[in-house]
């Protein structure tokens, strides 16, 4: 739902489905104000061990004979290596007696989301093949054989970002239901639109470096620039003109996404240029009847439309522009946003915000989502709609966010929605992470509070979706399902987390040199690799 969203943000749909980043969670013991005692009512509550201490007094065992470690040059290996680092974060072997929580959760309830992991898993080499083989023997309906498995099987690691701090933020998304109709007419005025038949897509891996103009030539969807060849080239045939500087590299999938107008290729149409101007060449799916609505799906990354004779159209996240995240975020009565953020990069990165909820609760000028809490658009009106006429103006929907995204409709099965890992998100298991820092289909035990009430809320999940406003190591976007307690529930969460990755024994991660910086104690630098594990469509590291 690569969930401004897996885009999202890169992608705003993965921002949820599509497409942006994930800030930070992991922690030494318990969190800072959250007890150690879990949600589920237990009979004992032993007191959380603190993870540095635990780590240093467990021994993990070496990888059998049917579970080799791996021995990829420069690269640390899981469940031998008692902490590594990568650009982002540092992780850090504790025992599982030292994760809040743990002895307490119904693994149960995680178990088929992991399975669904297991069904893409498996084609990513030895380690996990072998891993989710063993998983089928597991008895499902056996809490302790399940989390049995969990801890012979894998090493658990805290996460934390490349500051070495252990918070980080929890946010909460949901599958939202819009009404619409398959035609245009009043009141559906707002298309929803499919993957652009006109979209053309770089490599910015392979881009270079500078902002100057370069020759390319459009082999299929694909822009490849051309070395040895100066602007006087421009006019040969098949030739066109790419400027760098205009173009937006920080894109979690390394795609800048491109269009071309005469004999240039250009970004992608920013959002008020879709919407004053019409997507050229997109299938339209549907129509809705509200722009706030179709801005907030498009966030989530996936949705509903729910037709006038009842039936139901499920879309998903296809594709996003390729533009920035940028959302008009709200202010309080003292004039700051009720959003902390910070930008790094062309990311937008969340920060908590405490005690906003009740200055919110009444406020129909803001829309709260994905951690986020926007100002409606004052001035909103029509927008282009290709190959028809609009009475008046158009003037858009009044929405500054130059990033768009771009659905698919997905199968109407009774599952949850297809997130960026190509599985069925879990309500209540699955979450968005930036893929960078946490691969998708790992497990990740968060260790977080429920919205509103301020339970705690310790579980293991699977990471099967990113977001473009899911950035950084410790940063995690919980799926609450749909209906419209979910929405509630999705809408209020943000609150601080703690995050364990659970990585195969043996399993070869963060494979790069030694680095010879170091900043508060984690080493960093460029020789530090960006991602975990490097995985073409979900993470690509340079």
């Amino acid at each position: 739902m690569n969930k401004p969203s897996s885009l999202p943000f890169a992608s705003p749909a993965r921002w949820g489905a599509a497409a942006v980043a994930m800030a930070a969670l992991a922690a030494c013991g318990t969190m800072p104000g959250v007890s150690s005692t879990s949600s589920t009512p237990a009979t004992a509550s032993a007191p959380a061990v603190a993870p540095a201490a635990a780590a240093a007094a467990q021994v993990t065992p070496a990888p059998s004979a049917s579970r080799p470690a791996s021995t990829s040059a420069g690269a640390s290996v899981a469940g031998q290596s008692r902490t590594f680092s990568t650009q982002l974060a540092t992780y850090t072997s504790v025992g599982f007696d030292a994760v809040p929580g743990w002895g307490r959760d119904d693994f149960a309830e995680s178990w088929p989301a992991f399975l669904g992991s297991c069904k893409v898993l498996t084609g990513r080499g030895t380690e996990w093949r072998q891993v989710c083989d063993r998983a089928r023997a597991v008895d499902d309906k056996s809490n302790p054989a399940i989390r049995g498995f969990f801890e012979r099987e894998f090493s658990a690691y805290q996460i934390r970002d490349d500051d070495r701090r252990p918070d980080g933020v929890v946010t909460g998304y949901f599958e939202p239901e819009i009404t619409g109709s398959r035609q245009y007419a009043p009141p559906f005025i707002y298309p929803v639109y499919g993957q652009p038949e006109d979209m053309l897509f770089a490599d910015a891996r392979k881009l270079p470096a500078g902002s100057g103009t370069v020759a390319a030539r459009v082999e299929g969807r694909n822009v490849v620039v051309q070395s040895g060849l100066s602007t006087r080239d421009m006019g040969a045939p098949g030739l066109y003109a790419l400027d760098l500087s205009a173009i937006t590299r920080d894109t979690l999938d390394r795609k800048v996404r491109l269009r071309i107008e005469g004999r240039r290729l250009l970004p992608y149409y920013t959002r008020e240029e879709i919407e004053t101007k019409g997507a050229p060449n997109a299938r339209v799916l549907a129509f809705v009847n509200s722009a706030t609505a179709l801005y907030e799906m498009q966030i989530q990354g996936s949705g509903r439309i729910r037709l006038p004779n009842g039936d139901v159209i499920r879309v998903a996240y296809a594709e996003q522009n390729g533009q920035p995240f940028r959302p008009t975020l709200a202010q309080s009565s003292s004039g700051k946003t009720r959003s902390p953020v910070k930008v790094r990069g062309g990311a937008i990165e969340l920060e908590l915000d405490d005690g906003d909820d009740d200055e919110d609760s009444n406020d129909t000028s803001v829309i709260r989502t994905r951690g986020f809490t926007l100002a409606r658009p004052v001035n909103s009106g029509a927008v282009m709609v290709p190959g028809r006429r609009v009475a008046g103006p158009v003037i858009g929907t009044g929405i500054k966010d130059p990033s768009y995204v771009f659905f698919k409709e997905s199968p109407g099965s009774g599952g949850g929605p297809v997130g960026a890992f190509g599985v069925p998100l879990s309500a209540g298991r699955s979450i968005a992470v930036d893929p960078r820092s946490t691969p998708l289909g790992y497990p990740v035990f968060v260790s977080t509070r429920a919205p509103g009430t301020g339970t705690p809320m310790q579980r293991l999940t699977i990471a099967q979706d990113t977001g473009g406003a899911i950035r950084g190591a410790v940063r995690a976007d919980y799926f609450f399902g749909n209906g419209q307690q979910a929405a509630t529930q999705a809408r209020r969460m943000k609150e601080r987390g703690q995050l364990w990755i659970l990585l195969p024994r043996g399993l070869a991660v963060a494979a790069a040199a030694t680095s010879t910086i170091r900043t508060r104690g984690a080493a960093v630098g460029a020789d530090l690799p960006q991602c975990l594990v490097p995985e073409e469509g979900a993470c690509v590291d340079d």
